[in-house]
């Protein structure tokens, strides 16, 4: 059994390491910007837990300035060392900071002299200002793929465990924006083709400064519509697509409620994935009592998702069998002890098997992204 709890200062090295496996926006390769993430991340733990209104600090220029964000982290209960992460951006998308992306639509011509006629796709800047809660960033340590205790799904499934448990803190829709096919060098041929004759910058180097401001997007990218006819075969094949590592996590979503609605990513052309959030079964299913004592359980007894908040960011998570009954939540002695809860206790729970998946239907079993070719260049998430 392991712990699911907040990012400390102290996991800061291996989480610049988890970064340096795998491409994602999220949890970019860069020392500072993991280290205001955590910062930021404790602020909204300690905010949430209080039932007060997050306020993060951040620069003017951040494209998520303000927006409250938490990252969790799955730890190995011996030794409490992070061995992978996972996130949400409670909003991501206002006014002052629109979430971009394109918007895709058909568009239909006829010759009624010729008698034949073509359709195509175009793609027009869509700016975001209403908001929608994103969940991404899910990173396990290579040596974790394929645990029997599912360490990849604990992850993924955790973040819809809290929003369950802070739901008021939280956007009605929701966001997942997939990684389209990358490269092994982190090069991406959509953008090569399409964003990078408008922003001279490579994709690597324009998704890294997307975390201090996306002024350069809404300024740099054209308004008009653009015929995606216009690119190479390779360029557009890739649109609404995701990497063959990817797409376990893409069904995974898909059967959570996840679908895609035309829009794509600026950059790399993969797919946003939208959903209600109240729509989600894991969101509606999770439910808060007192705890009210350990004993032995059996196998009828179910398997999901238990959590307590004792004071500040101390947000503490595992997978583990439990009885719901009318009086509150019967627990396991190991699953009390890595709480460290005694009765009376409130805790979270959300019921979920994996004994009754398959590795065909693991969610998020794979990578999000091919790894790019570097030292350090492990896969992840499982």
């Amino acid at each position: 059994m392991h712990i699911i709890r907040p990012a400390h200062p102290a996991d800061h090295d291996i989480l610049l390491k988890l970064a340096r496996t795998v491409h994602f926006i999220n949890l970019p390769a860069d020392k500072d910007i993991i280290a205001e993430k955590i910062a930021r991340s404790r602020a909204s733990f300690r905010a949430a837990a209080a039932g007060s209104e997050i306020i993060c600090s951040a620069t003017d220029e951040s494209a998520t300035s303000g927006s409250p964000l938490f990252m969790f982290v799955i730890a190995d209960p011996k030794t409490n060392t992070c061995i992978g992460t996972s996130m949400i951006i409670a909003q991501m998308g206002t006014p002052d900071h629109p979430n971009v992306s394109f918007m895709l639509n058909k568009k239909e011509f006829f010759s009624t002299d010729l008698q034949t006629g073509a359709t195509h796709t175009v793609a027009k800047l869509h700016l975001d200002t209403e908001g929608k809660t994103e969940i991404g960033g899910l990173i396990l340590g290579p040596s974790m793929r394929k645990h029997p205790e599912r360490l990849g799904s604990q992850l993924s499934l955790v973040r819809f465990h809290y929003i369950g448990r802070h739901r008021e803190q939280f956007i009605d829709h929701m966001l997942a924006e997939m990684i389209a096919p990358i490269t092994p060098d982190g090069r991406n041929t959509f953008w090569e083709h399409l964003g990078r004759r408008f922003i001279n910058l490579s994709y690597v180097e324009a998704d890294k400064f997307c975390q201090h401001s996306r002024e350069f997007m809404t300024s740099l990218l054209p308004r008009e519509e653009i015929y995606l006819t216009l690119l190479p075969p390779e360029a557009r094949q890739g649109i609404a697509q995701v990497g063959k590592d990817t797409v376990p996590a893409r069904r995974m979503l898909e059967r959570l409620g996840f679908a895609y609605t035309g829009r794509i990513d600026p950059f790399d052309g993969g797919p946003h994935l939208e959903c209600e959030t109240d729509s989600i079964s894991l969101v509606r299913h999770t439910e808060s009592k007192p705890f009210v004592g350990s004993e032995s359980l059996t196998e009828d007894d179910q398997m999901g998702l238990v959590s307590t908040e004792t004071r500040g960011d101390d947000f503490r998570a595992v997978h583990a069998q439990f009885r719901s009954t009318d009086a509150g939540v019967i627990l396991p002695d190991e699953a009390v002890n890595l709480l460290q809860i005694s009765a009376g206790v409130s805790v979270t729970v959300t019921p979920l098997d994996f004994r009754k998946q398959t590795a065909s239907t693991s969610p998020e079993s794979a990578p999000a992204t091919p790894p790019r070719k570097h030292p350090d260049h492990s896969s992840a998430p499982s």
